[in-house]
């Protein structure tokens, strides 16, 4: 014990010193309509086989797709775009469109939806060069003769105002009006990148469609097609049995263009698809994958190629990423879905980009204002009397080994810690002095108040906060990552699991007057359960070993709950049952939340292992991995259970934060994740966070403590 406190001295001057994870710096382009590997090149002062090195999936022979992201072997910055250019500057407008500045829009984004400047914005508005944008001010846009980025769907006079109808999604939206969730979001700069969440009646900008009215919202079902070589407008006319003149009224920049061109991109009408309405009652929706083939998308859904093509019937033209097909609702009984969006099975390790540069920041008590650590023994004995310290320095310890493991697969991590004293007054100063732009994610505070304080300021500027220890807060917390499962989740999957394998057995339930609620979910659950009463009296709490003696059974195993936080009676009621087991009385312990009454000294191992002592768990015992063995080598000791944490939180964070550049975002697209003792599946309550709903079924079994398998 002595070696353990040691350690968490050496930890605490580390902690002092600060860390930083370090690789090679590059940065990322994604790629826009009519980019070349080569114009790409240039744009960053290198050259295509630079880009090709570090994005080993593509060759140079590949037309790149837009909205692709590559990784880019340069720290240089890309040359301005268009928009900020001087001819830009000298344009003159052939006419204006007028804008009504929505809640949360910024200049700059409504600048990039019409694809003008900020300067143009301003020089057409000359109250913004005194006042500020606000709310409904009604600005005048300039419109040109050529789009700098050539985007047929960028002029508001061919968009309609669309209001979103009960259980849609933007999956099913885009689906039905034939666009991809990046226009989507281009066209409605509003809308937040952190969350697919819409609301019944908000109002999106959709492009207007041929015949439809703003008032029924008539939609007409639209693909995208890439014109390849050689096509004429009247082949593609006769293809698709409309006019070339529908064609260029539907696509202005054909005319712009002065005709059909190669590579250009163009909206056709989808040719036999059904009109029923298209939402989450109908259907699942899934983003087709870049190189994904049709063998390997059937296997992966579990569908035929025939099953599909009937429902999309645009894949009939070939798979193109980015594609969102629907499904059937019956099938995501077979998937794993999330929002109504089938997710990928993803190997983080192999999925992430090394241009992300996550930026963290760490906010643990590690109360280095009380501890003097010129003097090693009492700064070990401050460790042992404070539960804060101990906690904080286990996790940190545990994430400084993730900070290695990812910087291994040659992610650079930014790293700033903070010491908040578990002090909320020391936090409120911390936050008066800090600002979270630019950072990835916060790991902490451990008290809720501390955490409320920070999500609260952290919110402002779209910053995840992990809660390290924390189910939930009593407050909305929208941007609050929690990653301990809270007791309903961990009792509705241990239910879920009794569920599954309860047969013939005596079912009894033995629960205190403060877990009413948790007998009568047992209840609910199997009805033919017993109930024996519990005796609380003002110095003593009991069962009746009478009653219970009768509601055994000798015929049939009994299973029995054990519901309860007292520290008296939990003890008891296990010494009483592992006493009534014999040859032909078969008892099981079982309870749906093992707190702290559990963990009681007084409690045998032995008793519980005869009883098979069942649970749900947010944790399991790590056993022996590789985690275990870079701990063992950079500390010194074994990890304890929060390091354990710390090590889990910070590498499914850091792993996700390399694959999607936003934790909202990954968390969208990421299912179950499992590491060495704990495992994560965030589920978003639009209002009040994210709750990690994943959990373990554990049981003794011969004197050790093992996972079940459902």
């Amino acid at each position: 014990m002595k070696r353990f406190f040691s350690y968490l001295y050496i930890l605490l001057l580390v902690m002092n010193m600060g860390c930083k994870a370090t690789a090679q710096a590059l940065t990322t382009h994604q790629v826009k309509r009519g980019e070349t590997l080569s114009s790409i090149a240039r744009m960053y002062n290198v050259t295509p086989e630079d880009i090709l090195r570090y994005n080993r999936e593509l060759s140079s022979a590949d037309t790149l797709q837009p909205n692709t992201m590559l990784v880019v072997p340069s720290a240089a910055k890309p040359a301005s775009t268009p928009a900020d250019t001087t001819e830009s500057r000298d344009r003159e407008p052939i006419g204006f469109t007028s804008h009504r500045v929505r809640n949360d829009e910024t200049l700059y984004a409504i600048a990039s939806r019409y694809s003008v400047s900020e300067e143009e914005l301003k020089r057409y508005n000359r109250s913004l060069y005194s006042e500020p944008l606000m709310k409904k001010m009604v600005l005048r846009v300039p419109r040109y003769k050529k789009s700098a980025q050539g985007d047929p769907m960028t002029d508001s006079g061919d968009l309609i105002s669309y209001t979103v109808q009960p259980k849609e999604t933007r999956w099913s939206i885009v689906n039905k009006h034939g666009i991809s969730i990046d226009s989507l979001l281009a066209l409605n700069p509003s809308l937040p990148e952190t969350t697919n969440y819409l609301a019944v009646g908000q109002e999106l900008m959709l492009p207007k469609i041929a015949g439809s009215t703003v008032e029924g919202q008539q939609v007409q079902l639209y693909d995208s097609y890439t014109v390849p070589p050689k096509k004429t407008l009247y082949s593609l006319s006769q293809e698709y049995g409309i006019s070339g003149e529908e064609i260029v009224r539907l696509n202005p920049e054909i005319a712009e263009r002065n005709g059909l061109k190669e590579g250009m991109v163009i909206r056709l009408p989808k040719r036999g698809v059904e009109t029923g309405e298209i939402n989450t009652d109908n259907y699942i929706f899934y983003e087709v994958k870049p190189k994904q083939t049709e063998y390997t998308i059937t296997r992966s859904l579990g569908i035929t190629w025939r099953e599909l093509t009937r429902l999309n019937p645009e894949l009939s033209r070939g798979l193109k990423a980015g594609m969102v097909i629907k499904l059937p609702k019956a099938k995501a009984v077979d998937l794993e879905v999330k929002n109504s969006l089938v997710l990928d099975k993803i190997n983080l390790k192999d999925s992430i980009h090394v241009g992300h540069k996550p930026k963290l920041v760490f906010l643990l008590p590690f109360r280095l204002d009380k501890i003097n650590l010129e003097d090693k023994e009492s700064t070990i004995n401050a460790i042992e009397r404070s539960n804060a310290v101990k906690y904080s320095l286990g996790l940190y310890a545990g994430a400084l080994v993730a900070l290695d493991s990812i910087a291994d697969l040659g992610v650079s991590v930014d790293v700033k810690t903070i010491d908040t004293q578990l002090s909320l007054d020391h936090v409120k100063s911390i936050l008066r002095q800090e600002r979270f732009n630019g950072v990835s994610a916060i790991i902490g505070p451990l008290d809720q108040k501390s955490l409320n304080e920070v999500a609260v300021q952290a919110a402002q500027y779209k910053v995840p906060v992990i809660a390290p220890i924390s189910s939930d807060s009593e407050i909305s917390l929208a941007n609050v990552f929690f990653t301990i499962p809270a007791d309903t989740i961990l009792r509705g999957h241990m239910l879920g699991y009794m569920e599954n394998v309860v047969a013939d057995q005596n079912m009894i339930i033995i629960a205190d007057e403060n877990n009413n609620g948790a007998s009568q979910q047992i209840i609910a659950k199997f009805p033919q359960a017993k109930i024996i009463e519990v005796k609380e009296e003002e110095k003593n709490i009991s069962i009746d070993l009478e009653k219970l003696t009768e509601m055994l059974s000798e015929e049939v195993e009994n299973w029995i709950f054990v519901e309860s936080d007292n520290v008296q009676l939990v003890p008891g009621v296990t010494s009483i049952l592992n006493s009534a087991t014999s040859e032909k009385v078969r008892i099981r312990m079982f309870t749906t939340n093992k707190n702290k009454a559990f963990e009681n000294d007084v409690i045998s191992t032995t008793h519980l292992s005869n009883l098979k002592f069942t649970y749900p768990s947010a944790y399991r015992e790590s056993g022996s991995n590789s985690f275990i063995k870079r701990y063992q080598d950079k500390w010194g000791s074994a990890p304890d259970r929060y390091a354990v944490r710390g090590f889990d939180i910070t590498f499914d964070l850091l792993l996700k934060l390399a694959y999607k550049a936003s934790l909202f975002d990954a968390s969208e697209f990421v299912g179950v994740t499992e590491y060495s003792g704990n495992k994560f599946d965030y589920v978003k309550n639009p209002s009040s966070g994210y709750y990690n709903t994943a959990a373990y079924i554990m049981t003794y079994d011969s004197m050790y403590i093992k996972e079940v398998t459902p």
